[in-house]
């Protein structure tokens, strides 16, 4: 499946990984790779991860305060938001369409 990525998400996903490598060199390459594994999972096996609002997912990021929100659509997969777990939960519900 092909996934696409709100640009809201993409921004999100810039400000986390330059926050990271602020707090320490190397860690933005770090959490950029966590990124990219938790998403080639996600498209190996979108309907693997638990519901977080009715047809919206949620995949945890491993090593990082992070989930990826998702909708599996037909053919398609679109990550609707890169969420910090400690930080306005379900800011990102807006973006359900």
């Amino acid at each position: 499946m092909k996934i696409e990525i709100l640009e809201i998400a993409q921004r999100e996903f810039r400000i986390a990984k330059e926050f990271y490598e602020f707090e320490q060199s190397g860690l933005g390459a770090r959490f950029e790779n966590e990124i990219k594994q938790a998403l080639f999972r996600i498209r190996q096996h979108p309907a693997a991860w638990p519901s977080e609002r009715r047809e919206i997912r949620r995949c945890l990021i491993h090593r990082f305060p992070y989930k990826i929100i998702y909708s599996v659509q037909k053919e398609i997969i679109v990550i609707l938001a890169f969420a910090h777990l400690h930080r306005k939960p379900d800011y990102w519900v807006d973006r359900i369409n």
